[in-house]
């Protein structure tokens, strides 16, 4: 009887190495895959549709972070799908006078995200800034 548990107890261990090896293996596979896929999505930035080409200093747009240069990749609810002209950004800003607009750019290879309150400040329009739609 001894020596059948202490087989029967080796085939146990065995088999718990041999289960334990396996997920050790498929954890450091899953985690080359999370990886795999965080590298690509860094890859592919979403595409912008507008530019700013100019930020007047003291203006909505200057004090929400705003900078020249900033490529446009979704103006509150317009984005590279639904973004036909600069009529659908000025639309967007006088529905939003007063309440911050979500906006996020590309800034040198990064995402940034931007609240801009659209609102009457001494300079012209609600923004103080130039948008420029992107030629693709």
């Amino acid at each position: 009887l001894q020596n059948d548990h202490k087989a029967l107890m080796k085939q146990v261990e065995e088999a718990l190495h041999q289960l334990h090896a396996r997920e050790k293996e498929k954890h450091a596979k899953d985690e080359a895959e999370v990886l795999a896929e965080a590298m690509s999505q860094t890859q592919s930035l979403p595409q912008a549709f507008a530019k700013v080409n100019a930020v007047t200093p003291g203006s909505p747009a200057n004090i929400s972070g705003l900078q020249v240069d900033d490529e446009i990749v979704e103006f509150g609810s317009v984005n590279v799908n639904n973004f036909q002209n600069l009529q659908n950004i000025a639309t967007v800003v006088q529905h939003s006078e007063g309440r911050p607009l979500s906006v996020t750019v590309l800034r040198s290879g990064k995402k940034v995200h931007v609240g801009l309150t659209p609102k009457r400040w001494a300079g012209k329009g609600l923004l103080g800034c130039n948008i420029i739609p992107l030629q693709r």
